[in-house]
């Protein structure tokens, strides 16, 4: 049973994480695959994707995969390919150097040492060129429909703010979201902090007053209204009408 506190909020971060869970699930349904927003058909062109999703957006990734996956079907493709020619191609995601390299590297691996296949387990998939663990947990839950909570700049600041966890660390952040839910949940939860991230807990300019987590959060912005008694409190605390 979920330990309340007052008012019915969660007194632990295990508690919270479960919430949070459930809240945005009604906010965002669906799962991984279609929660995504970068476009693919195949668990290799997601590995390229989100490898050129580093530091840009999915809306500048999305210009230049349209033509990247014409001309590279396969990681034989693009294993043969002139940096030159990849570089050009996706210099609209930033970094396209260090990218160009990683996606070549990663090509080589996946002809050389996987038959062409992207492996669907961690190991194999962060052995590749340029693949951390969050880039693999997208590729496992997404791709592939398997367990797998992506840490990026989003969730570590959300679970943060939601004192879901107190870590700073990538890798304990997922350990302690992950230790909260079952293993089907892991790869949305992590979408759905994405999106919200993106459309309402924005850095910098959060829209508290539209946020689904508002009541609970304890870093939440809220105007503050007269009560009764003459003592003010939030609105998150007004008695619903």
């Amino acid at each position: 049973m979920r330990s309340l506190g007052a008012g019915g909020r969660p007194r632990t971060p295990a508690g919270r994480t479960k919430l949070t869970a459930a809240r945005l699930a009604l906010e965002y349904p669906g799962s991984a695959q279609e929660l995504c927003e970068l476009d693919f058909s195949n668990p290799w062109e997601l590995l390229v994707a989100t490898v050129l999703s580093a530091q840009t957006t999915d809306e500048r990734v999305k210009l230049v995969t349209p033509a990247l996956f014409a001309r590279y079907k396969r990681p034989e493709d693009m294993a043969a390919a002139n940096p030159a020619e990849v570089e050009e191609m996706i210099k609209p995601t930033g970094f396209f150097r260090n990218k160009t390299k990683s996606l070549l590297g990663l090509a080589s691996t996946l002809s050389q040492s996987f038959a062409g296949e992207v492996p669907h387990d961690m190991a194999g998939l962060v052995s590749l060129p340029g693949v951390g663990r969050k880039t693999a947990n997208v590729v496992l839950s997404v791709g592939f429909g398997l367990p797998g909570l992506p840490v990026d700049t989003h969730v570590t600041r959300l679970s943060r703010l939601l004192a879901l966890t107190q870590a700073k660390d990538p890798d304990k952040i997922e350990a302690d979201l992950c230790s909260a839910l079952p293993r089907n949940e892991w790869g949305p939860l992590s979408l759905r902090m994405i999106l919200h991230g993106r459309r309402v807990c924005i850095a910098n300019r959060p829209r508290c007053v539209e946020c689904v987590l508002a009541d609970f959060c304890p870093s939440a912005k809220l105007p503050v209204v007269a009560a009764p008694s003459g003592r003010r409190k939030s609105a998150a605390a007004a008695p619903a009408t």
